[in-house]
């Protein structure tokens, strides 16, 4: 394989991303933990049952970053779960400083990578990445946005009866309770949500979309949502080894658009091998705009927190 992918935590996203990646063939993977055994017996299990997937791809477990030096995408999904009750910001202080010791030790070893973060609070954490790596912020992005839309993408599909892949949708903003579900932007082959559905039914849908993750947590009662997170990433991986320039919603840096700047916020990007080559500009009507604000501002009270 020519491409190496660098998973951080061994945990249930971070081996579910390695496995996604590993089964489909599509570069070779580093499965890093700081638990002794766990990331290489992963590892071991997954190599075991490649040659049953049909894929030729290797994966390595380590304790050491060193095995992780050139890699081309360095996922980061260490750090502490959300448990029941908990909200994303209450880990802020606990994963900033895993995240800060991760990203310093990864970025050295590959200086070209590109940096998607999973770990919550997922905008702060990745703003924290930017800074602690020093990359362009191009090659600093976080994953949110696409797993917000899948869980909008559900609930619609569910709503109205019909497969999930005839429905679009976007979330933008912070990945919190604060995130914006975007009715006007979420279409089902090509037809606006609010023309097939009432606006209380689309109220329904936006708050179980803000709720997905908490409702996960609720009825797990000892673990978080790692399927459709690690799918979440994993579309984010594809995209940037083949080059795909997938338009999609992902954290992102803000240097003005949107009216924001100096922040992250899960916007519509064009990814590709250099990680975000353009963010994409929806003109937002006053509602929209009004959320995407205050979603932001909760983001940046984290973010001056953490003193970024």
């Amino acid at each position: 394989m020519e491409k190496k992918v660098t998973v951080v935590g061994a945990g249930n996203v971070g081996a579910s991303l390695a496995q996604m990646i590993v089964q489909d063939g599509i570069a070779d993977v580093v499965l890093c933990d700081i638990v002794e055994g766990v990331p290489q017996g992963k590892a071991l299990d997954m190599s075991e049952a490649c040659p049953l997937w049909g894929s030729a791809s290797s994966i390595t477990g380590a304790n050491d970053y060193s095995y992780t030096a050139g890699s081309d995408i360095i996922v980061v999904t260490a750090g502490l779960a959300r448990k029941p009750g908990m909200s994303r910001d209450d880990l802020l202080f606990a994963n900033a400083k895993v995240i800060s010791a991760v990203v310093e030790s990864t970025s050295k070893l590959s200086p070209k990578a590109v940096i998607i973060v999973v770990t919550n609070p997922m905008d702060v954490m990745t703003q924290l990445s930017l800074k602690v790596s020093g990359f362009d912020s191009a090659r600093v992005l976080g994953m949110g946005g696409i797993l917000d839309s899948a869980r909008f993408r559900t609930f619609v599909a569910w709503e109205m009866g019909v497969s999930p892949q005839d429905v679009e949708a976007l979330v933008l903003g912070g990945h919190g309770d604060l995130m914006v579900p975007m009715p006007r932007f979420t279409t089902v082959k090509g037809v606006s949500l609010p023309a097939l559905i009432s606006q209380e039914r689309i109220d329904a849908l936006v708050k179980r979309t803000r709720n997905g993750g908490a409702e996960i947590v609720a009825l797990l009662k000892s673990g978080s949502a790692y399927y459709a997170p690690a799918a979440a990433a994993y579309q984010m991986v594809k995209s940037i080894i083949f080059n795909q320039n997938r338009m999609l919603p992902c954290a992102a840096y803000l240097k003005g658009e949107y009216g924001e700047r100096d922040v992250y916020a899960g916007v519509p990007v064009v990814l590709g091998s250099c990680g975000v080559g353009k963010i994409i500009q929806l003109d937002l009507n006053e509602q929209e705009k009004k959320e995407f604000d205050k979603s932001i501002e909760a983001v940046r009270s984290l973010v001056e927190k953490l003193k970024l």
